[in-house]
């Protein structure tokens, strides 16, 4: 699974540095290529030239080498590597990630990265524990570090807690782990819709709601990053589109619609934009005004076309269908109904209540709802998530959906997919 991918490892001070050793070792062993970023609190406790010769390239450790900046050494590394790996990050190296400094060529290499990263800490009991450890920990996730780790033990300096870092079998297999993910989902053809919609009154009045796109956003860079070829139709929204994703800018329901019917057929719809129910049927070309004593302008209505209901039901019907319901009171009757009123397969459901503070949050608590035969339902709480973690979780369920044929002793991208359903 590693043979011919470019691991950056970042060795940070601490003890469990030595254990890098380790971990480069095998990592040269399953065939992937190594480069070490050594910070000067690592070489207290591991050399250069000891990691050089296990990973068979140079180890870098200084941000102001003329050699190595001439060629733009920290832009190189961050971009070269398929997998950028900090073992073991310190207390003192998170807390620089999570603020983004950049004062020496470990920092800089992953402020300027496009790579995931994987971060295994290590540290003293209290440190880890410390509140200040533990909202940057907070913070790198919700940026999509994957924390591994720490593991529970007796440390060097004695004591004994939650602070070791992860044994370098542990990271190993995360790692290997990481590059499987990527190929789950290689060969699937996946359209998420995502964001509000804007139905115009006039030229500058509309109606919308307050989806900001970031959960559907997520979902779909989660699944290109699993290997799906991704066409995110995304209404009006602040974000950026993710890399890798074809990107279909909307502003209307009508607009979803037909680009949703432009790019079926498909293997998965996941409809997890707030598309508006209605539309003023017949938006004024000119602004409205607004006269003394004069009553409100009356608004006659008319419904848009439910696109989770035409998709569930298009004779060109992907294998599986994913709704999401944003819902206020009574949360599991109204999803099952409208699982079941929508034809989808599975639906996420939230409740979007004042008090759960979901929208425009980087969070998100759903509840995974399966429709299963003789008319019954699953139902799984996850619990309260960042909204990229419960991209995660459901990448790992359509993954587990969707299991590919195995032909002994081949690699081939075009594999049958079955549905387990």
């Amino acid at each position: 699974m590693l043979k011919n991918k470019s691991i950056l490892l970042v060795i940070t001070g601490g003890i469990a540095a030595y254990k890098s050793l380790d971990l480069i070792r095998q990592y040269r062993k399953a065939g992937a290529a190594v480069k070490a970023i050594i910070t000067k609190g690592g070489e207290q406790f591991v050399t250069p030239l000891s990691v050089s010769a296990l990973c068979e390239n140079q180890a870098y450790t200084d941000l102001w080498s003329l050699k190595d900046e001439v060629e733009m050494g920290h832009i190189r590394l961050s971009r070269e590597a398929d997998l950028i790996v900090v073992a073991p990050a310190s207390a003192d190296f998170t807390a620089k990630l999570a603020q983004g400094r950049a004062d020496d060529l470990a920092s800089t290499c992953l402020l300027a990265s496009d790579k995931d990263i994987l971060l295994a800490p290590a540290m003293n009991h209290k440190m880890w524990e410390n509140p200040a450890t533990q909202k940057n920990i907070t913070t790198l996730q919700k940026r999509g570090v994957n924390i591994i780790g720490p593991e529970n033990g007796e440390m060097a300096c004695g004591e004994t807690g939650l602070g070791r870092m992860s044994e370098p079998d542990t990271i190993f297999e995360e790692t290997a782990s990481y590059f499987r993910d990527r190929q789950r989902l290689t060969g699937l053809k996946v359209v998420v819709t995502s964001g509000p919609t804007h139905e115009p009154i006039d030229p500058v009045r509309y109606i919308s709601n307050q989806s900001s796109g970031k959960q559907g956003h997520a979902i779909a860079e989660i699944l290109s990053k699993w290997g799906a070829e991704v066409h995110l139709v995304s209404g009006p929204v602040s974000l950026p589109p993710p890399a890798e994703v074809q990107y279909y800018p909307v502003i209307t329901a009508n607009d979803m619609l037909n680009q949703v019917k432009a790019l079926m057929t498909a293997d998965i719809f996941i409809g997890v934009a707030a598309v508006a129910d209605w539309r003023v049927k017949t938006p004024s070309d000119t602004k409205l005004k607004k006269a003394a004593n004069a009553a409100p302008p009356r608004l006659e209505m008319s419904e848009n076309t439910d696109i989770l209901k035409y998709v569930s039901s298009a004779q060109n019907r992907p294998a599986l269908v994913i709704g999401f319901a944003a819902e206020t009171g009574n949360l599991m009757d109204k999803a099952k109904a409208k699982l079941k009123s929508k034809g989808c397969d599975w639906l996420l459901a939230n409740d979007v209540t004042h008090t759960n503070n979901i929208f425009g949050s980087d969070e998100n608590h759903v509840n995974l709802i399966k429709s299963e035969k003789n008319n019954e339902f699953s139902c799984e709480e996850w619990p309260r998530l960042s909204k990229k973690e419960v991209a995660l979780r459901l990448a790992h369920e359509i993954a587990n959906k969707f299991k590919r044929c195995e032909r002994e002793g081949k690699d081939d991208k075009n594999l049958n997919l079955i549905s387990t359903k």
